[in-house]
């Protein structure tokens, strides 16, 4: 996925936002509500959504800040594998070796190519070429919001319910692990840190989403920048 990190060779790279201090988290924001994490509620509040002004842009919606690079489109799926006990996001981690990104955590998704008919093809191609997510496994229940990054990507999040049965197929050279969190555990502000630093003389923030899976001990998922951006803005839109 098109990724918030700044890539440039003028713009230094952030490699370790574990070491960015956290200076505050959003505990004193309400939770969505559990009874409204459902398909219901996720088609009502996705219906035209794509219209609405994000809650968070993306740094790249400031070219002042970045550049004169020009907006490339692309497309995330942001995909809710539908568990008895509750939605849970699908979210990948890259592998280490990668040039850019490397080790990050993300949805499947990228740069929409000429043949893609719009946002949503190009994210549901994106997830089966990464992840062997089949389309026939998905159901598109909706867009949010675009959000930019600050390599001005402008990323279209697409929103869809996946049967539990699915199968993935990763490709081992871009994807190190696949796996899942539940929403609920994303979508509330008391897991949501603030992390602030100094880049290139520009004062930036960034929330990140550490997840610590349970019975396995020491490991974290750290869930930051455009990927929990994202899961930020449709926090909002379910909050309303």
């Amino acid at each position: 996925m098109p990724s918030d990190a700044p890539a440039t060779s003028s713009r230094p790279i952030l490699r370790d936002p574990h070491r960015i201090p956290v200076i505050a988290t959003d505990s004193h924001l309400p939770a969505v509500d559990p009874q409204h994490l459902n398909a219901a509620t996720l088609r009502e509040r996705l219906a035209g959504a794509h219209h609405w002004p994000p809650s968070i842009p993306g740094d790249g919606a400031r070219p002042e800040w970045f550049g004169e690079r020009q907006p490339a489109a692309a497309s995330v799926l942001v995909p809710l594998v539908m568990r008895p006990q509750g939605l849970q996001v699908l979210l990948t981690q890259r592998t280490d070796h990668l040039n850019d990104h490397a080790g990050q955590i993300s949805f499947p998704g990228g740069r929409a190519e000429l043949h893609d008919a719009d946002a949503v093809a190009t994210a549901l191609r994106e997830a089966e070429e990464e992840v062997g997510l089949r389309h026939e496994s998905v159901e598109v229940i909706g867009r949010m919001p675009v959000y930019t990054t600050v390599t001005r990507f402008v990323v279209t999040p697409v929103v869809g319910l996946v049967r539990p049965d699915y199968t993935l197929q990763l490709d081992a050279f871009e994807v190190a692990e696949a796996f899942e969190v539940p929403l609920q555990f994303l979508l509330d502000p008391a897991n949501h840190q603030r992390h602030e630093f100094e880049m290139a003389g520009v004062r930036r923030q960034f929330l990140s989403m550490p997840w610590r899976p349970e019975g396995e001990a020491g490991r974290e998922y750290f869930i930051w920048g455009a990927t929990a951006a994202m899961l930020r803005n449709l926090y909002h839109l379910l909050r309303g």
